[in-house]
């Protein structure tokens, strides 16, 4: 194989990249189809039905229903290493407000009945545009890489079922069904300016696990509390006690959160109800301060339950789990390596910190001790690229953490990406990205 220097790759990657304005078109009317049809977690047919058309159109080997809802695309071009590229594609239960002529309006039902607005809130349609568009570049151009390419379209993330379930069906199982990676690459955008492209070896992501707390008491009439445990005033104590975790019993050294993000109980002002329920998210950079973090939560719901007379121990149920997202260093070096060659030196802006966001892209890189998938670890890395209009970003004040809290943020219903500049560095990363990894051909 032909050692190529950073700049030699970014010379190939331009070549590949030599059609791409007569692609965006078609890929930004995909982006659009996929924005105003958001499907949530679990439930993502259409939009899988959309990916394996399009992958089947340039020219992949396509197989769907992997680990659900999953699709891999598989593209082999001759001897080399084995790439994969991972793009995520359900949405939230968020209603848009953004007023875009594309907004979804979409509604659905949820696996309890209830009925919710769905939007695609967090970039998960820019990511698999920019991967469908990448694809058919990289498959029209197969004379200046060799190797094979697999590209993972994935559902459920945010419901952080998706890898898990994907890597359960197979996707890197040794029996053959899939070229195993050598690499594993992906990329999520950011409410930086459009253009800008944000790496970081490390931690990249944090790791989260999501609970359902269950508060139990005895009901009784509004009018007679004496006869009650009130399951409202302990979830209003617990609530309380959780937010001295993070800032009394953590090394203010750790970035961790702790946050109670739904709060249900009752029915009627004058009906002291049976139970409360909390909701609660945990996040940390190492599964030690996780587990820190959970047993604390557990005394302390424990101990106010107790405490109020409940009349049985709260129910605490684990209902979604990740762990930290770590860039291989090598991995992560050689893609900002390429990226640096390809892109303005103002848009190489470097994340000085760990997102405190989570990401179940982790999966794919954790050691194959049998709990995931056999053999050893695939190196991954995971980098950023901004997606907020140059002239709201340019308006904002101050340093790159203040300008990120004034834009519209993900999971709002205000999230309303630059489209154009965003697919556009959206599908040049994820070229150059995999050609900093696919070699030239041999001759």
């Amino acid at each position: 194989m032909v050692i190529e220097s950073p700049q030699e790759t970014a010379d190939r990657v331009r070549a590949v990249l030599g059609d791409l304005d007569l692609v965006l078109p078609d890929i930004d009317a995909l982006y659009r189809d996929l924005h105003a049809n958001p499907e949530l977690s679990g439930a993502e047919a259409r939009t899988a039905t959309v990916i394996a058309d399009r992958y089947a159109a340039a020219g992949l080997a396509v197989t769907p229903a992997v680990g659900g809802h999953g699709v891999i695309g598989v593209l082999a071009n001759g001897a080399g290493p084995v790439v994969a590229v991972r793009a995520d594609f359900d949405a939230l239960p968020i209603a848009e407000d953004t007023g875009l002529p594309y907004a979804s309006t979409a509604i659905a039902t949820r696996a309890d009945g209830t009925m919710v607005p769905v939007m695609h809130a967090c970039g998960h349609d820019l990511h698999t545009a920019s991967l469908v568009g990448a694809a058919r570049l990289l498959a029209e151009r197969r004379e200046a890489w060799s190797g094979t390419l697999v590209l993972i379209a994935q559902p459920a993330e945010e419901s952080m079922q998706g890898a898990k379930a994907m890597l359960a069906d197979g996707l890197f199982r040794a029996d053959g069904r899939f070229p195993r990676p050598d690499v594993v690459l992906a990329q999520h955008c950011a409410v930086t300016r459009a253009g800008m492209v944000h790496h970081r070896p490390g931690i990249a992501y944090s790791a989260c696990r999501n609970f359902r707390i269950t508060i139990h008491g005895n009901g009784a009439h509004g009018a007679a509390p004496h006869w009650s445990v009130d399951p409202v005033v302990l979830a209003a104590q617990t609530v309380v006690m959780l937010q001295t975790v993070v800032s009394r019993e953590v090394d203010p050294d750790e970035m961790t959160v702790l946050t109670v993000g739904s709060v249900h109980a009752g029915s009627r002002p004058n009906i002291i109800p049976a139970e409360a329920v909390l909701e609660v998210t945990l996040r940390g950079t190492s599964e030690d301060v996780m587990d820190q973090l959970q047993a604390a939560m557990e005394r302390i719901v424990r101990g106010v339950a107790a405490a109020g007379r409940a009349p049985r121990s709260p129910d605490i149920e684990l209902i979604e789990q990740t762990l930290p997202v770590r860039n291989d260093a090598d991995v992560t070096a050689r893609v900002r390596a390429v990226h640096a060659e390809l892109f303005p030196a103002e848009d190489m802006v470097d994340l000085p910190w760990p997102n405190k966001g989570s990401e179940d892209f982790a999966y794919f890189g954790e050691p194959g001790d049998g709990r995931y998938y056999p053999g050893p670890a695939i190196p991954v890395s995971m980098w950023f690229y901004g997606s907020t209009a140059a002239t709201l970003w340019d308006a904002a004040s101050g340093d790159l953490r203040e300008r990120i809290a004034r834009m519209p943020g993900q999971h709002t219903p205000y999230y309303a990406p630059d489209r154009l500049p965003t697919l556009r560095r959206g599908i040049e990363t994820i070229v150059g990205a995999a050609l900093a990894f696919l070699p030239v051909p041999a001759p």
